[in-house]
């Protein structure tokens, strides 16, 4: 028998059931009023219900920055704690630590935030990173380019769009190709691992994090000794940080790494709208974010890789979607051309011909500051990023057809479809207050995230 209600009662009976659908899948929905509880709302609930590993759209919720017991992939050699965390932050954004610069025009120049600015969500804020060998800084870090007293191949520069260090918690492996890392997808991996001396760090039984961490001090020509830390005042520091480990093996890149390993796992962007609505807060995204959402975890199927609370991939994923390499794009990118292995991705590092041209699932918070998408930089707004996969054409001719992705194929969305994704991506997943990770002064009073006399200028630092 059909029950027919008045239209107003009948839309409040509605309105009730949505909300008690919804409190019944997310208890934690206490607080908000169902007098904004919408059909999107229930709609995206029950998508988010039925892809969350946990069965429930909690499995989404990032933890709070200071809960170090809920963040995940802590590697048992180096649990968090604030110390570390104080620490870390600190030395990430200390130039006085650039002390084996090519030239010593660079010293004490440069910093691991040079390429990973806050103010850009942790990415360099151009197509390329360059930490030794460049100057200037622009607003946030577009203006930078190559001092002029280095030759194009002396410059430290990444031969891939840098990766941001936001939601790293939620890796294993780190690098496009998931290089750095002795478990998860590395596994199984350690016959490659003595390749060169930067990879044998694998051999130490790290998370990726620690491992890629020790490495990069290495690379970007960073010190870290007794001697060092003493003149810049983090010694004290490193002995609350790390008072279990002895002196004469205190003060290395090792430890600096830790530090700053359990530094990057507290960089979250859980105040972002769509982190606020997980939580409760139904009136925290707009109508187009939740329609953009929905197609997220339906119709575009871009939840089938972005899985994970940071929407990255978990466990790590690798694919071909046959975009450009650097070298490719036309921008005037230094160290790397079309015999870089690094072009390769995964094959790059493993050799395997089935992970050739593979590159990392990314996480997908605070595009909107990136300004350069995939590996090579390639697109340069989320619009573009979105159209690209919505044709599912491959723009590389040099990948062969064979290691593109079977996932990757048109999606059939239409304009209006596209333009609500976009907006989930650029404003539903972006957290605006990246700044509370950055620290007011380092020890050693240097500018930073560069310390040359251009960036001093630009950025009004002295």
């Amino acid at each position: 028998m059909n029950v027919f209600l008045p239209r107003r009662a009948s839309f409040r009976l509605k309105k009730s059931i949505l909300f008690a659908l919804i409190i019944s899948a997310a208890s934690f929905y206490v607080g908000c009023s169902h007098e904004y509880v919408t059909d999107l709302d229930l709609e995206l609930t029950q998508s988010l219900n039925s892809n969350s590993k946990t069965g429930s759209l909690q499995g989404y919720i990032m933890p709070s920055s200071t809960d170090y017991a809920s963040l995940p992939n802590q590697d048992p050699k180096n649990p968090i704690t604030s110390e570390k965390v104080a620490l870390g932050k600190m030395l990430f954004f200390e130039t006085g630590l650039a002390l084996e610069s090519k030239y010593p025009v660079s010293a004490s120049t440069y910093s691991c935030s040079s390429c990973h600015i806050p103010e850009r969500s942790f990415t360099a804020g151009r197509f390329q990173g360059i930490a030794d060998g460049a100057v200037g800084y622009g607003v946030s870090g577009e203006k930078r380019k190559k001092n002029p007293y280095y030759e194009g191949s002396e410059v430290d520069a990444q031969g891939a769009r840098p990766l941001a260090v936001i939601n790293t918690t939620y890796i294993t492996n780190a690098l496009w190709a998931g290089t750095f890392g002795s478990f998860g997808v590395n596994e199984g991996t350690e016959s490659v691992w003595s390749q060169d001396t930067l990879v044998e760090i694998n051999y130490k039984g790290l998370m990726g994090l620690e491992a890629n961490n020790e490495r990069a001090l290495v690379v970007h020509r960073q010190v870290i000794n007794k001697a060092v830390m003493d003149s810049l005042g983090y010694t004290q520091m490193f002995d609350t940080a790390f008072p279990d480990i002895p002196e004469s093996e205190r003060y290395t890149r090792q430890t600096a790494a830790f530090a700053i390993a359990a530094y990057f796992r507290t960089i979250l962007t859980n105040e972002a709208p769509f982190q606020k609505w997980l939580k409760g807060d139904v009136i925290a995204m707009t109508e187009q974010q939740k329609r953009g959402a929905v197609l997220f975890f339906g119709k575009a199927g871009c939840v089938s890789c972005h899985n994970s609370p940071s929407l990255n991939s978990d466990p790590h994923l690798f694919f071909s979607l046959g975009v450009y390499n650097h070298y490719q794009t036309g921008y005037n990118v230094f160290r790397t051309d079309r015999f870089d292995k690094r072009n390769l991705g995964r094959g790059g590092f493993t050799g395997r011909e089935e992970d050739m041209n593979q590159f990392k699932v990314p996480q997908l918070y605070n595009l909107k500051d990136f300004g350069f998408y995939f590996h090579g930089a390639s697109k340069t707004n989320l619009k573009d990023v979105v159209e690209y996969f919505n044709e599912g054409i491959p723009e590389n001719r040099d990948i062969p057809s064979t290691q593109i992705s079977p996932l990757f194929r048109p999606l059939h969305m239409s304009h209006q479809e596209m333009d609500d994704l976009t907006e989930f991506l650029e404003n539903g997943l972006y957290d605006p207050n990246m700044l509370r990770y950055k620290p007011e002064v380092t020890m050693s009073g240097n500018c930073f995230p560069n310390n040359d006399l251009q960036s001093q200028l630009d950025m009004g630092c002295e």
